[in-house]
């Protein structure tokens, strides 16, 4: 075999990986927006534990078709992590925000996520990408933070508070997810993440279910619905298998598009005027995803 012929399975792999990690982001582009939407039909803690126990039953169903062992002793902990950080702490957190916030505000501070997810990666796994990597992906954080505080006059408030605990929690999620699925399907990752989680989030359903109503709405149970099978089960498979193949820190920099996917669905379905300086970040965004795209890992 050739150095040329070895580098083709490579070059396939990444490809394949790159593909799999965006298709996570165009599912979680929508997030926000399907958050709104269940809003209107339940409330912060009853949309946070309907969407893990929904998608715990997916989950847990798919497991016992394929008739999936128990992982290892010693992935449980890691498991746990991604299910505090991207089962339970981010969906709550960005829910709570959503309240008060608007759906472009809010999708734009997420933006410092990628930063955060290969900040952590890093100090995990102690890799260590090129400097000109950090560079990209700090500009890239860098433009969305612009953005967030021109969006509030410089006076960030309750809504940017919970958005800044839901990135690091998530990230964390990401990261270690991310790991997890170097050695397990990456579906099984977030599988085992909800059910893990299912505690937490059937608990939330009891307790939140008397104090919050739930007036359904066909916004609001198409909402729901979004969020437990695809946002919390279908976007993360496809996006712990990218990561898989192409590493964290890559794969967490084609995030840095979600925000503005996400800018357009506040425009296109819910009708939230776009702010005068998205293009600009727009711009600025995806300078800094073909910069860090281009970096090897």
């Amino acid at each position: 075999m050739t150095a040329h012929d070895s580098a083709i399975p490579t070059r396939s792999i990444a490809v394949d990986g790159t593909a799999l990690a965006a298709l996570g982001v165009l599912c979680f582009s929508f997030t926000f927006p399907a958050t709104v939407w269940a809003l209107e039909g339940f409330g912060p803690w009853t949309v946070t534990g309907l969407r893990g126990v929904l998608a715990a039953a997916v989950a847990g169903a798919c497991l016992a078709a394929l008739r999936i062992p128990l992982p290892r002793r010693s992935d449980w902990p890691g498991l746990l992590v991604v299910a505090g950080g991207c089962v339970v702490g981010f969906p709550l957190l960005t829910t709570l925000a959503l309240q008060t916030s608007s759906t472009a505000h809010s999708a734009v501070v997420i933006g410092m996520l990628p930063l955060a997810t290969a900040t952590l990666s890093a100090l995990r796994t102690g890799a260590r990408p090129p400097r000109m990597f950090w560079w990209a992906a700090t500009a890239g954080a860098a433009a969305v933070l612009v953005f967030a505080l021109q969006q509030s006059a410089g006076r960030p408030g309750l809504a940017d508070g919970y958005l800044l605990g839901a990135l690091l929690l998530c990230a964390a999620g990401y990261a270690e997810g991310g790991r997890l699925a170097r050695r397990m399907p990456g579906w099984q990752v977030i599988a085992w993440g909800v059910v893990a989680a299912l505690p937490a989030t059937a608990l939330t359903c009891v307790l939140a279910l008397p104090f919050e109503p739930a007036h359904p709405t066909v916004h609001g149970l198409a909402g729901l619905a979004y969020l437990a099978v695809v946002s919390q089960f279908g976007g993360l498979v496809a996006w712990y298998r990218g990561m898989a193949a192409i590493g964290v820190p890559r794969a967490s920099q084609l995030q840095l598009a979600q925000p503005l996917l996400t800018l357009g669905w506040a425009v296109l379905v819910l009708g939230e005027r776009l702010p005068p300086a998205a293009p600009v970040t727009a711009l600025a965004v995806i300078a800094c995803i073909a910069a860090t795209q281009r970096l090897r890992r």
